[in-house]
């Protein structure tokens, strides 16, 4: 039986995202995922963000890629994925990364604050089912 690993994270693109290849030709995208936490403290209130590394692989890479810019809002629902491997120093390293399965945009805005529409983009949706055929992931290194 599975355990149960899932995500849910909104926030801001830290920068434009990336779109690359394997060498079996999946496409996979990498971004980051700024999220900005405020809470009460004492008489005030605190503002605290954290960054995500965030993958999407297939038709939702390519996607994402092509919609998805800095400072772009956007929801992603996923998993939690731990790379580990062995450095050339022969010392074990780790890394934490969202597999995006699910991902939101937010409209964007122009500078004179209406909404930008593209094509149907009030609130682009975009699934990973076509990536339920891939049963392994391929190891990719960045």
């Amino acid at each position: 039986m599975n355990n149960l690993n899932s995500v849910l994270l909104e926030g801001n693109f830290v920068r434009d995202a990336m779109l690359r290849s394997t060498p079996k030709g999946a496409q996979v995208c990498v971004f980051s995922l700024a999220c900005n936490r405020y809470y009460r403290q004492d008489a005030g209130f605190e503002h605290e963000v954290s960054y995500f590394d965030v993958e999407c692989w297939g038709k939702l890479a390519e996607a994402v890629y092509q919609h998805g810019g800095k400072g772009r809002g956007a929801r992603v629902v996923g998993r939690i994925k731990q790379d580990r491997w062995t450095g050339t120093d022969e010392k074990p390293h780790s890394k934490v990364v969202i597999v995006a399965e699910h991902v939101e945009f937010r409209p964007e805005h122009k500078q004179d604050g209406t909404a930008a529409h593209r094509e149907a983009e009030e609130s682009l949706v975009l699934e990973a089912a076509e990536e339920k055929e891939r049963v392994a992931e391929e190891a990719v290194v960045f």
